[in-house]
């Protein structure tokens, strides 16, 4: 059921947003929410085509007299990331979104809202519902499995399209456009540690670390947001006589961590010792970390260890997530201060029954910058014998100030709202650059509402824009 005060214009795209929040759609589980899109497009006679990975483009005629005009590409992606608050339960395999309005805001019950991107995935489908808007010929393209490594896009068989101009709908601030984005990779290491029974004299405990904002490793990443794994580290790193048992926190290559555990034994009577030593590291991150983070809870509980590590490797452990690199690596000279140039997520580590499990993944602007970060990384591996998987990476799209799209959608946006956009590149992967890869002529633009949060249990989509944004696409489409 919708949430009182709803929004209720633009009709459509509100309309179709409700109905996709009410499909489960993880990445790699799109089946039900293409086969909407597919039931919006027969109902409306609409030509649609598959390749063999599922993505879809269906095919809208020109409004009448615009038939000659050359097809526009509309991009989003059907997946959405699937983070909750540890307080909530819902499976979203199964379950729908509880939407909810909060004053200007659009939000999720304590889940991410999908948002990204299923606010542009609405607005394609408002192109094809909503017969007042005036446009070319269309093809909607909407893509499988983005938000777990762009595979959808890298697959994409080219023969799908004909149009040789693109918008994206899958950017997250309004009033600007973009023509950049970072490409990207990651890897996936792993190193088996062997057990031992709990020494005598040992204490068993658990601390649990939650309440931290989390987000967007891309978009996110200059904010210098906690990161659970490193905080859960700390925690431990000095601490005399600690053995490992377990360790579990992060949930995607893109998400930074906001909550773990890692379950240890100590030398008996460290309690007191412990309890003083997580309140004091609880200050001194508040006095550090952004406001976002202001909610964040350490707990120390009994806990209960089979077997554990042995010393050496337990220090080894948690000097490995002390030296992993995390964060923000390298900003901008040319744009603005925020704009981060090269980037590392350490996204998860599980250490469980002895098996250690990290992933990590990394975004640049020029993949030659990225390289020494690379290498540090696998140096890294190197030194404490872990096994390097690499992910599949991703191109960027490299800006073009010069797009006759852009200086077309710049002076539209300054004569509709008085001002004019600002022009940027996004720390992201986009899917841009992949399909510029793929038809190297296009004339490609991202723009879209304002979205905060994206990716964390905070995601909100920000109402007042949605109206100009949905104005904005449908007289760009006019002119083109």
């Amino acid at each position: 059921m919708k949430p009182e005060h709803y929004p209720s214009a633009p009709a459509h795209l509100w309309e179709h947003f409700y109905q996709i929040s009410q499909i489960p759609r993880p990445s790699r589980q799109e089946e039900a929410v293409r086969q909407y899109v597919i039931d919006q497009a027969e109902q409306r006679h609409c030509p649609w085509r598959m390749d063999k990975v599922g993505n879809i483009v269906l095919s809208v005629p020109a409004t009448p007299g615009r038939e000659e005009r050359p097809t526009v590409i509309i991009q989003n992606h059907l997946d959405m990331v699937t983070v909750k608050a540890d307080d909530k339960e819902h499976d979203f395999s199964l379950q729908p979104l509880s939407l909810q309005v909060d004053g200007v805001w659009l939000r999720a019950d304590r889940t991410t809202l999908g948002a990204d991107n299923g606010v542009g995935c609405a607005a394609a489908l408002a192109l094809l519902s909503d017969e007042a808007v005036e446009h070319p010929p269309l093809e909607l393209l909407f893509t499988v499995d983005e938000e777990t490594g762009l595979g959808g896009a890298l697959n994409l068989d080219p023969a799908l399209l004909r149009g040789d101009l693109m918008l994206n709908l899958d950017t997250e601030e309004w009033n600007e456009l973009y023509v950049g984005c970072a490409g990207g990779g990651g890897w996936e290491l792993r190193r088996d540690y062997p057990l031992e029974p709990l020494p005598a004299g040992f204490e068993q405990w658990c601390v649990t670390l939650r309440g931290l904002a989390g987000g967007h490793s891309g978009i996110q990443i200059h904010q210098q947001l906690g990161n659970a794994i490193k905080l859960l580290g700390q925690c431990l790193f000095d601490l005399e006589g600690v053995r490992l048992c377990r360790v579990e926190s992060g949930i995607a290559h893109n998400v930074i961590p906001r909550e773990g555990q890692v379950l240890f034994c100590c030398p008996a009577g460290s309690e007191k010792t412990l309890r003083d030593r997580l309140a004091q590291l609880a200050r001194n991150w508040r006095d550090y970390l952004p406001p976002a983070d202001a909610g964040l809870e350490l707990q120390l509980e009994t806990g209960r260890c089979d077997a554990v590590l042995g010393a050496d490797d337990s220090r080894r452990v948690l000097e490995l997530i002390a030296a992993f690199p995390h964060g923000a690596q390298a900003y901008s000279q040319e744009q603005p201060a925020d704009l981060v140039d090269l980037s590392i997520n350490l996204a998860q580590l599980r250490l469980l029954d002895g098996g250690l499990y990290l992933e990590s993944s990394y975004r640049f602007f020029n993949e030659q910058q990225s390289v020494p970060l690379q290498q540090a990384v696998l140096a890294l591996a190197a030194a404490f014998e872990l096994a390097v998987v690499p992910l599949d990476g991703y191109p960027g799209w490299q800006p073009d100030f010069d797009s006759p799209l852009l200086a077309r959608a710049g002076d539209l946006h300054e004569r509709l709202f008085g001002q004019r956009p600002a022009i940027k590149a996004i720390h992201a992967g986009l899917e841009c650059g992949i399909l510029k890869g793929k038809k190297p002529d296009t004339d490609i633009l991202s723009f879209g509402p304002t979205i905060r949060g994206a990716h964390s249990p905070t995601e909100r989509l920000r109402i007042d824009t949605v109206a100009p944004f949905w104005q904005f696409l449908g007289e760009l489409l006019a002119e083109l």
